[in-house]
């Protein structure tokens, strides 16, 4: 079971101190969140990708290279990648050199997005947004396996004899999973992929997400990846702790009820009733997000968002200790305890390799030049560098 952290990278203002954090500080609280993160014990840390005001993550491949090189031992991710507004070639491209560049320790999480005004920005129509995300991530699906492509879709032109570069680590490409808050056909997507299914279910009754995870178990099951039990999950929520309860809710209070994604509605008692938000001591935390294996079925990765609406740094830093420190020791005994024994692991970078390989080597693609320029297309890798006449 992995456990990690999640932002939307919004940047609110602090309804307390009333001050407002500047992009550059959002972004080196980002980098400092991290650190964190993997410093208590966390295992992942996630990073939406947003093109628009209020939010400051553009472009998430950048930032999670830069924290990378920071950390040992961290799984770095979105939440999500847009495979929307997003080029295929360019995600197959960003996302390989960052596998390289972080050792194996990522994978990534696809969504749509559900700003409609980005879509043209990028060329794109949100009317059209499943059939893009089906088309686009059938491409990218290719561009990671196959070391030749041949394509025609709708939304894109053509490639001919195209080699993305860099190759995937190891010959391996980063594990997917589909993000989805709403619709079924993506849950469709991940379960005919055999890729994992994240459900976000910050906002909705838990029946709705009962009702998504278990049409992904029963499709992934019927494409011939394993039972049911075996189909990958992970779910989010956000969570605010505090040594008392009272102080928990006391504290977060005017940061919920300012939030840009859910603040200005329900009220925090109400919204906590009916969602995954954690308020509370560290065993109410425990206790809640012991309820979610209870809806949903083992499952492989609980994120948590840490850092919405104005938190101040310092704070989420201290949410972090307990998250690490108390909650997370707990829910990790607690888990697996329960946990059935044909339910895997949350997949890795070394998981699959293994998968692949067994005990040989990996292999490392070596493209040779006539096919490196993307115009020749031509023959397939070589293991070895080229000798003698075959050089010349």
């Amino acid at each position: 079971m992995q456990f990690g952290v999640f932002s939307v990278s919004d940047i609110t203002r602090d309804p307390v101190s009333e001050q407002t954090p500047s992009e550059a500080e959002r972004i080196k609280a980002a980098v400092a969140i991290a650190r964190k993160t993997e410093e208590v014990g966390l295992d992942v840390f996630a990073i939406g990708e947003h093109h628009n005001p209020p939010f400051f993550s553009s472009s998430p491949t950048t930032l999670l290279a830069h924290i990378a090189a920071l950390t040992t031992k961290l799984v770095l991710t979105t939440s999500t990648t847009l495979i929307t507004t997003n080029d295929p070639v360019r995600i197959a491209e960003e996302y390989a050199m960052l596998q390289h560049l972080a050792d194996g320790r990522m994978d990534l999480m696809l969504g749509r997005g559900n700003t409609a005004p980005v879509y043209p920005w990028f060329g794109q129509d949100i009317r059209q947004s499943l059939p893009i995300a089906l088309e686009n991530y059938n491409l990218l699906h290719r561009l990671w396996r196959e070391d030749v492509v041949d394509w025609e879709g709708r939304y894109r032109t053509p490639l001919q004899g195209f080699t993305s570069t860099p190759r995937p680590l190891d010959d391996v490409p980063p594990f997917v999973w589909h993000g989805s808050i709403r619709t079924p056909e993506i849950a469709e997507q991940a379960a005919y992929y055999g890729d994992g299914f994240f459900a976000n279910n910050i906002f909705w009754p838990k029946e709705h997400y009962m009702r998504l995870i278990d049409f992904y178990r029963e499709r992934f099951e019927h494409y011939g990846h394993g039972s049911a039990k075996q189909a990958i999950v992970g779910l989010g929520g956000q969570a605010f702790i505090a040594k008392k309860s009272q102080d928990a809710w006391d504290g977060f209070r005017p940061y919920f009820n300012e939030a840009p994604v859910y603040g200005h509605g329900p009220k925090m008692e109400d919204f906590a009733a009916q969602t995954p938000l954690s308020v509370g001591s560290p065993q109410e935390v425990i206790d809640k997000t012991l309820t979610f294996r209870e809806h949903f079925g083992d499952y492989q990765r609980q994120l948590f968002l840490i850092d919405h609406a104005g938190l101040p740094l310092p704070m989420v830093l201290d949410q972090l200790e307990l998250l690490g420190g108390e909650v997370v020791p707990v829910l990790r005994k607690e888990l697996a305890a329960r946990r059935d024994p044909e339910v895997p692991d949350a997949p890795t970078h070394a998981s699959l390799v293994t998968a692949k390989y067994g005990d040989a080597a990996p292999r490392q693609p070596r493209p040779n030049a006539n096919r490196g320029d993307n115009v020749t297309g031509g023959s397939p890798y070589i293991d070895e560098p080229a000798t003698g006449d075959e050089a010349a």
